[in-house]
């Protein structure tokens, strides 16, 4: 027997014992959902909520207002049954990351965002409740609709070879800006006077000058006072002169001067996104892990690392001493070989580390949340994952569209499926 069966009990029971008295209304049942009622109380708390969130917009009539919000509430009361019955739970811990990402959004810390919602009469108790069944809505949707997408390579080499895919799929560019203009008709000593200052913007931006604040102290662009920044633009959007120039940056670059009517251009490429190029460096890599243990105190643990360390700077072997020593598991047996590593892969003070290491050389001794670290950097290389992510950025892009279709037939299914008595309205 669930709650709301025993409070339905309960006012029965409370209706019968006065029944000689005046009828004081306390309470009814609504709907009943397979095992489930759905009471008026809470129709009325979820319709008070959506008057409130859209304060100042157009509402249907009050009738198809609670009749929609009740569809709703129906439609969650089944998947939440389905949750029940499939054992899907979320933790504590999982849901105040929820609700501490929705008060971040907000600018907000969780005691923050507690405080503004009670402040404008929203209980924070009947809000994290909802963000729990929404949470365990979500899995169960993800369970029951997500097993029957399945996206295929062909699908992904179908989309990127459509007009459509190629164009989501471009290059896109955010370049920065800088013209050094010429008087409309130019003689060769106005020419040669701007290509000169040109040059010597370009070797003041690659010796590290700034180029937001050079733009607006130099350019004669219309972008100029706001640094001379274009935005984010896809390849065929690029203005004609910088189209040959811009894909041929590196993020960061800046390019020789560009010779127009108008002047002389410098662009830069501050970030590129999207395409099927994106170079990264990765480190081929090796490590010791001495971890702290039932035999072995963090200053015992340090100690070791230490020790190791200096063999390892007297000339013993990397990989002798991780096989002999390291509590890494997973590498130890190999000589601590961690493979090509990818930037961001590891923990952030292995991956700086790591960085600041020169290929070749071995670290000094740190710690980190595993324990203490030793590395070996034995190479670097760069590598092009670009047409993996973009096939991969694909694929969910499909499994998302194919996912929104799929969900409204399924909600359909399960409510035709159901249990459904809605009560008349009073």
């Amino acid at each position: 027997m669930t709650i709301k069966t025993l409070l339905l009990s309960s006012i029965f029971a409370l209706a019968s014992q006065h029944a000689l008295a005046a009828p004081v209304p306390i309470d009814q049942v609504v709907a009943v959902v397979d095992d489930d009622i759905l009471m008026a109380s809470e129709l009325a708390e979820r319709i008070d909520s959506v008057t409130r969130q859209n304060a100042g917009g157009a509402l249907p009539p009050a009738d198809v207002l609670r009749a929609q919000v009740l569809e709703r509430m129906i439609l969650e009361s089944v998947q939440l049954q389905m949750a029940d019955r499939g054992g899907i739970r979320i933790s504590d811990a999982q849901l105040n990351e929820a609700l501490g990402r929705i008060a971040a959004q907000n600018n907000m810390t969780l005691p923050q965002f507690q405080k503004a919602m009670e402040k404008e009469g929203v209980s924070f108790a009947s809000a994290r409740q909802q963000i729990l069944n929404e949470m365990r809505i979500s899995r169960v949707q993800r369970f029951q609709v997500g097993e029957r997408i399945q996206i295929t390579d062909q699908d992904v080499d179908y989309f990127l070879a459509s007009d459509l895919g190629k164009m989501a799929s471009a290059a896109e560019y955010n370049l920065g800006h800088i013209l050094i203009a010429v008087p409309s008709e130019a003689s060769p000593a106005d020419l040669q006077a701007a290509e000169k200052k040109a040059q010597a913007l370009v070797k003041k931006l690659r010796n590290g000058a700034d180029f937001h604040q050079m733009a607006i102290a130099e350019s004669s662009g219309r972008t100029a006072l706001d640094g001379g920044d274009l935005g984010w633009r896809k390849e065929a959007q690029l203005p004609g002169i910088f189209a040959p120039v811009a894909p041929k940056l590196q993020v960061g670059g800046i390019s020789d001067p560009i010779k127009s009517a108008s002047g002389y251009h410098i662009v830069k490429l501050k970030d590129k996104r999207g395409g099927n190029t994106q170079l990264i460096t990765q480190t081929k890599a090796r490590h010791i892990l001495i971890r702290t243990n039932e035999v072995r105190d963090q200053q015992q643990a340090e100690e070791l690392i230490n020790q190791l360390y200096q063999r390892l700077q007297a000339g013993e072997d990397f990989a002798t001493l991780a096989q002999e020593f390291s509590d890494d598991p997973g590498s130890g047996a190999s000589g601590g070989d961690l493979g090509w590593v990818n930037p961001g892969d590891m923990v952030p003070e292995f991956d700086t580390t790591m960085q600041e290491t020169a290929a070749g050389k071995i670290s000094a001794p740190f710690e980190s949340q595993f324990g203490w670290h030793i590395l070996q950097v034995e190479d670097r290389r760069q590598t092009d994952v670009g047409a993996e992510n973009q096939r991969n950025q694909v694929r969910q892009m499909l499994y998302s569209r194919r996912f929104e279709e799929e969900l409204p037939i399924w909600l359909r299914k399960i409510r035709s499926e159901a249990y459904v008595d809605i009560k008349e309205r009073p």
